[in-house]
């Protein structure tokens, strides 16, 4: 289908779609967005108005009316397999949100449909297209650095209830039933993506603290979902780390990753104004103005639509598949269960 445009539905016109899947659909020459779809139906309604195009509160009816080509999966994690699911068997391409399910058996169900529907299913882990991630993945390649040897990694904010467009302490976020992860599924996800990407390595083994400190329903009791979480971390290389989560930053955004080597410290996001910084073990020094890193508070282009659009026309399989969305997955229940039993797990 190269040269044509890539007819696309959003499914989920909360935060995330408003805020970066429809404008990143709209900017892209490559795609038209043809419908939204919400459970809400008044902000279904405001959504499409506002972005001229049809609205729809049943997502099934949306695939049985509209002729798509693919569709953005990014409501409630625990919608994602489901909708990926049916998506898929409506002949579509799928870009689901992070992470992509909330149990390994749905992620395994969703990479087999997409293997026999012939259509690419790309997970949304946008932290290895931000511009410092991508600079840094070639430091590391061009072996400079010589070996990684450990790393410390963390993202912090203040919470999924001052991003959501509920804005308050009801948001789905915090609501078991819906999300079924906290903390560590919303942001821990990403990093585990990000650092099996950065390292070119796989884990193989984590031990996690994974607690609620702070977060607290509308009624005053804490959420039953995980808001902090401090991950150990090896590889099977023997790189070493921690990845530490948490939604009660109630400061300025953290993310950023520093990584010790042979050779010397790659920092990202450590400075405010270069964004990648290497200190080599002779006392050389270099620093990287490349592009920010995307926060809740000032968003970037995540680059993460446009890849799924270029893939769809090149006849290309997602480089961010179902796979790398599992493995991701993966790590993160891993952790959860490694804590529930206080004890080091291996990964499968």
């Amino acid at each position: 289908m190269a040269g044509t445009p890539v007819k696309i539905g959003i499914i989920g016109a909360g935060a995330i779609g408003q805020r970066r899947h429809i404008p990143e659909a709209i900017a892209n020459p490559d795609c038209t967005l043809v419908a939204v779809c919400d459970a809400n139906a008044e902000r279904a309604k405001e959504v499409a108005a506002k972005n001229g195009v049809k609205a729809y509160t049943d997502y099934k009816q949306m695939l049985e009316t509209e002729k798509l080509d693919a569709v953005v999966v990014c409501g409630p994690n625990t919608l994602h397999a489901q909708q990926t699911l049916d998506a898929l068997k409506a002949g579509c391409h799928v870009l689901c949100e992070k992470p992509m399910a909330t149990t390994r058996e749905e992620a395994r169900a969703m990479i087999d449909a997409a293997e026999k529907a012939g259509k690419n299913l790309m997970i949304g882990h946008n932290q290895r297209l931000m511009p410092p991630h991508v600079c840094a993945k070639q430091i590391l390649e061009s072996g400079k650095l010589g070996k990684v040897i450990s790393f410390r990694t963390a993202f912090a904010h203040p919470g999924p209830e001052f991003w959501s467009v509920d804005n308050h302490a009801g948001t789905w976020f915090f609501k078991k039933g819906i999300a079924s992860l906290g903390v560590t599924g919303d942001l821990g996800v990403h990093k585990a993506d990000l650092m099996r990407w950065l390292l070119g390595d796989e884990f193989s083994e984590v031990s996690a603290v994974i607690t609620t400190l702070h977060k607290r329903y509308p009624d005053g009791s804490l959420i039953d979902i995980d808001d902090n979480a401090v991950l150990t971390l090896r590889t099977q290389g023997g790189i070493l780390g921690t990845l530490m989560v948490s939604w009660t930053n109630y400061g300025a955004e953290d993310n950023w990753t520093v990584l010790y080597c042979e050779n010397g410290v790659l920092s990202i996001g450590t400075d405010p104004v270069w964004n990648v910084i290497v200190n080599y073990r002779n006392g050389d020094v270099e620093q990287h103005k490349v592009g920010e890193i995307s926060t809740n508070v000032k968003q970037v282009s995540s680059g993460v639509l446009d890849q799924f659009v270029a893939e769809i026309l090149a006849g290309k399989k997602p480089a961010i598949d179902g796979e790398e969305g599992y493995r991701a997955l993966n790590v993160i229940l891993t952790a959860m269960e490694a804590a529930a039993a206080n004890k080091t797990m291996k990964i499968a």
